[in-house]
């Protein structure tokens, strides 16, 4: 779903009967989706952003023809647009060891405790930013008081050519320790990348 952000369910087979959940995205009723294609089903039950669903295997074909004709005809075009909640706009000059050794006291950071995301606007490439890996974006950045900061924004290197053109854009990323080649560093792991607001 946190690739393609839209109404998800996940099916899986064992002894004869399908099984799957089912999770929504923020404002979709997935449960009424589902139950709009109840005749396919042999159980299901849940809430607004999750469900979960039992069916024969001949059925999962005409349920899932279905449940994508229910989620497209009544999903709204800004629900198919993911949100980002952050916690907190910081400055590049914020970004030090004594910030992060704060921020390491709310740790262990998990499912139930996520840590931090933060916003940092108006920031510009020094040049030096590159895709890396498989579709990785390494980032090397300046705000307008011309303070740096590296970065690691995985899967987006669709974002380089924005990147690399000089125009601001705008970051939400979580800080964490680099270590490489013997040497620790703070990062910006980033989360999204947009033109600057």
């Amino acid at each position: 779903m946190d690739q393609y952000y839209k109404p998800t369910v996940m099916l899986t087979r064992s002894n004869g009967v399908v099984a799957g959940s089912a999770r929504s995205v923020k404002g979709f009723d997935v449960y009424e989706a589902i139950s709009a294609c109840s005749e396919y089903l042999e159980q299901f039950g849940g809430h607004m952003y999750a469900a979960g669903l039992t069916m024969a295997p001949e059925q999962v074909q005409p349920f899932r023809n279905k449940f994508e004709e229910v989620v497209k005809a009544t999903i709204l075009p800004e629900q198919l647009i993911p949100e980002i909640d952050i916690d907190a706009e910081l400055q590049l000059s914020d970004i030090n060891n004594k910030f992060y050794n704060i921020l390491r006291q709310f740790a262990p950071f998990g499912p139930e405790n996520m840590p931090p995301l933060f916003f940092t606007g108006q920031l510009t490439c020094n040049g030096r930013s590159k895709v890396v890996g498989n579709g990785h974006l390494k980032l090397d950045i300046r705000d307008k008081s011309r303070n740096r900061a590296n970065g690691i924004a995985f899967q987006q290197a669709t974002h380089f050519p924005y990147v690399h053109s000089g125009y601001p854009f705008d970051l939400a990323y979580y800080i964490e320790e680099n270590h490489f080649n013997g040497q620790v560093s703070l990062q910006l792991n980033v989360k999204d990348i947009r033109a600057a607001q």
